[in-house]
């Protein structure tokens, strides 16, 4: 299994529940290959792989830097101003990723 569906397959239980409270979005993540979407409503967050349908937000980057970036190595605001990270959609729910997440922590 890679990496990045083993951290798709865990991303539900490192969600802080308190942090998506009242939210109601989609964030897809093209990774080379693999691409993932995340939906989160009703306070629960699902997560499938594929594409969706009327994403709010899309993030796209390599694997490797994603990874990087989950592992606290590659900055997520710098990964953007960078071009390693394009969004396309709500930047408010960029800002939001981190501790939603739980990522590079």
């Amino acid at each position: 299994m890679s990496e990045v569906k083993s951290f798709f397959d865990g991303l539900s239980a490192k969600v802080d529940a308190s942090k998506i409270v009242g939210m109601n979005a989609v964030y897809q993540f093209n990774l080379g290959d693999a691409v993932y979407s995340v939906a989160i409503a009703n306070d629960a967050v699902a997560v499938s792989e594929g594409a969706t349908e009327g994403a709010t937000i899309q993030l796209t980057m390599a694997e490797s830097d994603f990874l990087d970036m989950v592992k606290g190595e590659l900055n997520g605001q710098m990964a953007f101003l960078s071009g390693k990270l394009k969004i396309k959609g709500d930047m408010t729910l960029a800002l939001k990723l981190q501790s939603i997440f739980n990522i590079g922590g």
